[in-house]
């Protein structure tokens, strides 16, 4: 098995940390592989802000239910990186959407989401991606400029624990060949 594909088989979701930061360089790694994630005519309409204070967690937790399971994540974690896409940029040309999926935002952070994720579990990271929370309030907590959203929150730190594998489906479950 390849090197890229025994990190895809090894990535999990890790909503519980062990109490130790993150270093810079080990975090600006996984930055720079959201970096050179595909977009759009290479639109890279993403933002990321990296949040380590403490406060600054909490507040956003708020904005979490707590039924959510990642909801502890967001302060136990040492980062907290909150994934933002600037609208009107990907899949956007002469001032219209060319495409029937209009803005293609959502697309092109789930690449770089995707990279950050791998990227984390090829440094020894774990990361969980979170959608469930009010998008809003966030943006608000981070000052997010307009033009902006928030889409996703990813803990990221050292993972206390190492969950098995979620059953996945079958390749002949999902892939057809000429036609559906």
């Amino acid at each position: 098995m390849s090197y890229i594909m025994n990190t895809i088989r090894q990535r999990r979701s890790i909503r519980r940390y062990q109490e130790q930061d993150v270093p810079d360089d080990i975090l600006n790694e996984v930055l720079e592989a959201a970096r050179w994630a595909p977009s759009w005519a290479n639109t890279q309409c993403w933002n990321f802000v990296v949040v380590k204070d403490d406060e600054t967690k909490r507040k956003i937790q708020e904005a979490i239910s707590p039924r959510n399971p990642s909801s502890k994540a967001i302060v136990n974690a040492p980062v907290l990186l909150v994934v933002c896409a600037r609208l009107k940029k990907s899949g956007y040309y002469n001032d219209q959407y060319p495409t029937k999926f209009g803005d293609w935002f959502m697309f092109d952070l789930g690449l770089a989401t995707q990279n950050i994720c791998l990227a984390a579990r090829d440094l020894g990271l774990g990361s969980v991606i979170v959608g469930l929370f009010d998008h809003d309030k966030v943006g608000e907590i981070i000052k997010l400029p307009p033009e902006h959203e928030v889409m996703v929150l990813v803990p990221l730190g050292y993972p206390d624990h190492a969950p098995s594998p979620p059953k996945r489906r079958e390749l002949q479950d999902f892939v057809y060949y000429d036609t559906f």
